[in-house]
């Protein structure tokens, strides 16, 4: 019960968060993305902050060796680029650029913009579960 109400508190954060920083608007999106035209640098700081977050976040749980609430780490082994990895950033970015939504502001967006996330969801959902089926072994 602890794991889920935690779960649910950081998720709530991270996505009241995704949403004061506009990154479940793909207008805002978009206009990150549009380098030669109108360019709008607002997403650079929501960037930024997530990334210092992040790398602040990975350096205290190392040290730790678990994770805040006892449980594994499961941190990447891969050290090396592959053709999946490339294709799927390759992949991701390419629906970022045309959805102006990315995985979690896009769940985000359901509950501000539900009309226009419910059509990016299920096809997120449904790519999910092509890579699934289409993955080796």
């Amino acid at each position: 019960m602890i794991r889920s109400s935690t779960a649910l508190g950081i998720g709530s954060v991270f996505g009241a968060g995704l949403a004061a920083g506009g990154m479940t608007d793909p207008r805002i999106v978009l206009g990150f993305l549009d380098v030669t035209g109108a360019w709008d640098p607002r997403l650079l700081l929501v960037m930024s902050g997530a990334l210092l977050v992040s790398a602040l976040g990975f350096r205290l749980t190392r040290r730790r060796g678990h994770s805040f609430l006892g449980g594994q780490l499961q941190l990447p082994t891969l050290h090396q680029l592959d053709p999946r990895l490339i294709g799927g950033a390759a992949l991701f970015g390419v629906g970022w650029g045309v959805a102006g939504y990315c995985p979690g502001p896009g769940l985000a967006a359901l509950a501000i913009n539900p009309l226009e996330a419910l059509l990016f969801v299920p096809a997120m959902l449904a790519g999910s579960w092509l890579a699934k089926r289409l993955a080796p072994g």
